[in-house]
């Protein structure tokens, strides 16, 4: 059974910091990129950041600076570390996985729906001005 277990999420005041981390479990990582996305109370989840299998990693605008994206070496655990964070931040936060390829090279994750890959079921982040 495919998992990803989001953990970490809490309650900052702006400027503060969270650590993010997301276990997958159920299924054959090599191949996968991961990412991060996040959705705020009335809003469309978004991108936040990738981690393409091939080791590249993409930002969103928004969070560029301020977060990092990283995996352990065994491809199992995916974290999103964030700092100096802003009331804009709050969100849940969901991992999510995928395979796919186009044109050879890894699908782009700023591109990924829910309605395909695995996800997670979020973790809550609130800022606090």
């Amino acid at each position: 059974q495919v998992q990803l277990v989001e953990s970490g999420g809490g309650s900052v005041q702006a400027g503060g910091s969270l650590r993010l981390t997301c276990v997958a479990s159920g299924y054959s990582y090599s191949g996968y990129s991961m990412a991060w996305f996040r959705q705020a109370p009335g809003k469309e989840r978004e991108w936040v950041a990738g981690l393409d299998s091939d080791g590249s990693t993409t930002y969103a605008d928004s969070v560029k600076g301020r977060f990092t994206i990283s995996r352990d070496n065994h491809k199992v655990t995916l974290f999103l570390q964030m700092n100096n964070l802003v009331p804009e931040d709050t969100a849940m936060y969901y991992c999510a996985a995928d395979n796919r390829r186009r044109q050879g090279n890894c699908y782009p994750s700023e591109l990924w729906t829910a309605d395909s890959g695995y996800w997670g079921q979020g973790t809550q982040v609130t800022v606090s001005s």
